[in-house]
């Protein structure tokens, strides 16, 4: 019998200085068997011995803590229905310094004046110091408030980008690890650092808001080496650093990226560089820089470079500009090796469409005054200057920003500039892909594809709306997406980590901020007109959602333990809006509250479905009843809160929420449902969240389901769903009964549709349905992966893999595909957390065939479309039935 395969340390497949100090172990079992009975792990100097058990997700380490730097190696063998396995492969993890190991001290770069926003340079901070002897191991620490890269002796340190990540400061500080032991000399060594403003400092946002968490950008590292002897030697952040400025002469997160290479300072990272007429850093102290608690690091991979495009084609719509186009839409830079003569000032204007002429416009990204916090009208930033010095082999790759973008303008260059001379680099959370589907239709496939990039573009170590004009980590999208995500990757870590933000921006009385993490966490008071418009509900409601939606793909309960507190608060708050508040016009239409409208959350501020077509009512958003839409969610989240308190044993609040729910429930019914079985608010949206959310009684479910049908035709078979109901709309109406009617839509290729954005050249999912317009002008933006959570639809309906609610983590699942819209085959692969579920099937000579794949550990309940239904254990399976 083979080993066990595809260890992890909790979500990571590489666990190099994480700070969980008992970390849980996962591994897939070997191919050809069906259960596990027990498992056997060891380390170097520990063993656990037989363990009985089947568990093989998540399995708490219980020996010894290692020590800093300490590499822990493990193996594990199992028994299972084949008899005793070999030993795994080894798999390792290492803990960074904890609190209390620190001795560097914080240390800011000379700034004797502030430059305005978006106009900072990036700085140079080094320290040279001597080594007698080579070490057998050197760690090297890292952390900012700022964007940061690490130089030992004029090398870069590690592959990472964008570190130390977005997190809530001000809470939460990651920090990173890196293995230098090769770089390091005997003799002279300098350890080096370029720090710019970073999410930190630097502009944030749709109002482009600096100074979000600070004034001041700083950075904290320390060098450990270990000798031949075992001795540990220590250099941290101190006095002994200085301070200068090369030729980043500005770095910004949205407004982009300034370099002159006629600045570079050559070896400035080096042994020899003579740094005497540079300043000395400054030591910080006191506030948070005394805060070693909030030091962490990320249960998420980190962001890297993910792979280059080249350039299709470069053309030139007017004398003295180049436009470049990729051919996809993506999150990331461009690396330009062609930069002309000495002294050449190039402009880079990067976008996502072009306007008639050929030429790129970002007109559609522009921010207009009304919705500015300040009335300022914006122009969509990501533009990035270079200077050229003239040396053959410059190149300008600017990794202190990211831009979303497909094209890129070049102003300036006096010469010609070629597809060989400029790539694209993509950038973005490096997580592990897990799920993949195809079909007959290649249609479906493109915008399939699209969804992926879509995802993939807003993936940049929190879960952005867009990579372009905002970048926020908008709760109600990773709300309304993360499952659809959580088949094409693995985003338990990433989740993880974003939720734990979420929790740490968590106003005090529950309410939970738009965006996460929160840049304006520093303007809450009510001076701030903001600050009203936080809490809407399915936005807020993440703080429920996301953690169950975790939990069911991954099987991790304590993630549901640890944001329990978050998620009751949450309920808590909105309950309380509920019971106190009112909308104004029912209130002046019944000035006495009947006694069920203490459940119904019909005040405050909400979004809404947003970006809804064909709506006739002109009443702003803001201004409109959203007591159907706040309280369907109201008892969503109370439900859901009810069965996540059982699942942690907390038997009490489980009752207390479930009575919640229950009175929620009816609430919504005796205000949403009039005398005659119909829904008061006839929007397609309603009636998809009153099937999917269980809001109608069962003897109205298909009455509410055809007048949803109903309200399709009349709309000329066209979605009119916004951001919330769009992933429930085709699985709301193929579990009722209207699988024909899914497949219409799906394939509906006039807008608004899904098939419409691929038809007109989109590589990404849009914000809007009209975001190429008739005329092929753009709006709004043009890489939003919301919408794109219909190919959920996909996974688990056209190709049938069916996650379940009672089986976490894939344990039991479902196969149960229902073919449809004239595809003759579809085909989708899923690496679960216990190995990898297959579902391929084709429709030949009126029979349909089906090839299942259960992995080891797991059970499948397989129906075919026929309605023919039989239990699977591990392996492959070969099914077949008459077409109905």
């Amino acid at each position: 019998m083979s080993s066990p395969t595809r260890l992890r340390v909790e979500h990571l497949d590489e666990a190099f200085g994480i700070d969980v100090r008992a970390p849980r172990l996962s591994w897939w079992l070997p191919e050809g068997s069906a259960r596990q009975i027990a498992y056997r792990i060891r380390t170097e100097d520990w063993d656990s011995g037989r363990v009985d058990s089947d568990r093989s997700v998540l399995v708490p380490y219980a020996g010894p803590e290692a020590s800093p730097g300490q590499a822990v190696v493990w193996q594990v063998k199992v028994w299972t229905d084949l008899g005793e396995s070999e030993w795994s492969p080894p798999c390792a993890w290492e803990r960074v310094i904890g609190s209390g190991e620190w001795t560097a001290e914080w240390i800011e770069p000379a700034e004797d004046r502030r430059p305005a926003p978006g106009e900072r340079p990036a700085y140079l901070l080094r320290r040279a110091f001597d080594m007698r002897e080579l070490p057998s191991q050197a760690r090297l620490y890292a952390t900012a408030r700022g964007q940061y890269e690490m130089f030992v002796n004029g090398e870069r340190v590690g592959d990472q980008e964008l570190t130390p990540g977005f997190t809530s400061y001000r809470s939460r500080l990651q920090v990173q690890t890196y293995d230098v032991t090769g770089l390091l000399r005997r003799g002279a060594n300098v350890v080096g650092a370029v720090l710019s403003d970073g999410r930190f400092r630097g502009c944030n946002g749709t109002s482009r808001t600096p100074d979000g968490f600070g004034t001041r950008t700083a950075l904290l590292a320390q060098l450990h080496t270990r000798s031949q002897d075992g001795r540990v030697t220590v250099v941290g952040t101190g006095t002994e650093w200085r301070s200068g400025v090369g030729e980043i002469t500005a770095a910004d997160p949205m407004e982009g990226q300034w370099v002159d290479f006629t600045r570079a300072l050559t070896g400035w990272s080096e042994p020899g560089f003579d740094d005497a007429g540079w300043a000395k850093a400054a030591i910080a102290s006191g506030a948070l820089y005394e805060r070693e608690d909030r030091l962490t690091t990320s249960p998420a991979p980190p962001v890297r470079r993910i792979e280059t495009l080249p350039a299709l084609s470069v053309s030139r719509p007017q004398t003295g500009v180049h436009v470049v186009d990729f051919g996809q839409n993506i999150n990331g830079w461009v690396r330009l090796r062609n930069l002309g003569p000495r002294g050449t000032e190039l402009t880079l204007v990067h976008g996502e469409a072009l306007d008639a002429d050929g030429d790129v416009t970002t007109d559609h990204l522009d921010i207009p005054a009304e919705t500015h916090d300040r009335g300022i009208a914006l122009k969509a930033g990501q533009r990035d200057r270079v200077t050229s010095s003239g040396a053959g082999a410059e190149v300008f790759e600017p990794r202190h920003t990211t831009h979303g973008f497909r094209y890129v303008r070049i102003e300036g260059h006096p010469g010609a500039i070629t597809p060989g001379d400029i790539d694209a680099v993509v950038v973005h959370t490096d997580l592990r892909r897990t799920g993949w589907f195809r079909c007959s239709d290649e249609r479906i496939n493109r915008f399939h594809e699209a969804a992926v990039w879509s995802f993939r573009g807003n993936a940049c170590d929190i879960p952005t709306d867009c990579p372009t004009r905002e970048r926020d980590g908008w709760t109600g999208d990773w709300q309304l997406f993360a499952p659809t995500a959580a088949f094409l990757y693995d985003v338990a870590g990433f989740s993880t980590k974003w939720l734990r933000d979420l929790a740490a921006d968590q106003w005090p009385d529950g309410k939970v901020s738009n965006v996460v993490p929160d840049h304006g966490i520093g303007r809450r008071g009510p001076e701030h007109m903001r600050s009203r418009n936080h809490g809407s509900a399915g936005w807020g409601d993440a703080a429920v959602i996301v953690p169950w939606e975790t939990y069911l793909a991954y099987d991790d309960t304590r993630l549901l333990a640890e944001q329990y507190t978050s998620m009751t608060a949450w309920v808590q708050w909105a309950a309380e809006r509920a019971r106190t508040g009112r909308f104004p016009q029912r209130a002046a239409d019944r000035p006495e509250p009947a006694p069920h409208e203490e459940f119904v959350w019909d005040a405050g501020f909400h979004w809404g479905e947003w970006c809804e077509p064909q709506q006739d009512d002109t009443t702003p958003f803001y201004l409109r009843d959203h007591g159907a839409l706040a309280t369907a969610y109201l008892h969503r989240s109370a439900h859901l809160l009810s069965r996540i308190a059982g699942i942690l044993g907390k038997t009490e609040d489980a009752a207390r929420h479930r009575r919640y729910a229950d009175n929620v429930l009816a609430a919504w019914r005796a205000e949403f449902i009039g005398p005659d079985g119909a829904l008061t608010v006839d929007t397609q949206a309603n009636h998809v969240r009153a099937l999917v959310f269980g809001l109608v009684p069962d003897e109205l479910r298909a009455r509410t389901a055809d007048r949803l049908v109903a309200l399709i035709r009349e709309a000329g078979t066209h979605l009119g769903t916004g951001f919330l109901a769009t992933p429930h709309l085709l699985p709301a109406l193929a579990d009722a009964g209207h699988l024909d009617v899914a497949y219409e839509l799906l394939l509906q290729d006039a807008p608004p549709s899904w098939l419409a954005m691929t038809d007109r050249g989109a590589t990404t999912v849009w914000e809007e349905w009209d975001g190429i317009d008739d005329h092929g002008v753009p709006h709004a933006s043009l890489n939003h992966y919301s919408k794109g959570a219909v190919i959920s639809f996909l996974h688990r309906h056209t190709a049938g893999i069916r996650l379940r609610d009672d089986a976490p983590g894939y344990h039991h699942f479902d196969i149960r595909p229902q073919p449809g819209g004239e595809l003759t085959w579809a085909e989708a692969e899923f690496d679960s957390v216990h190995g990898r579920i297959a579902a391929h099937w084709r429709i030949e000579h009126g029979r349909f065939h089906l090839t299942a794949t259960v992995p080891p550990g797991t059970t499948a309940t397989v129906t075919l479309p026929n309605g023919h239904t039989t239990e699977a254990g591990p392996g492959e399976h070969h099914y077949d039935c008459p077409i109905v």
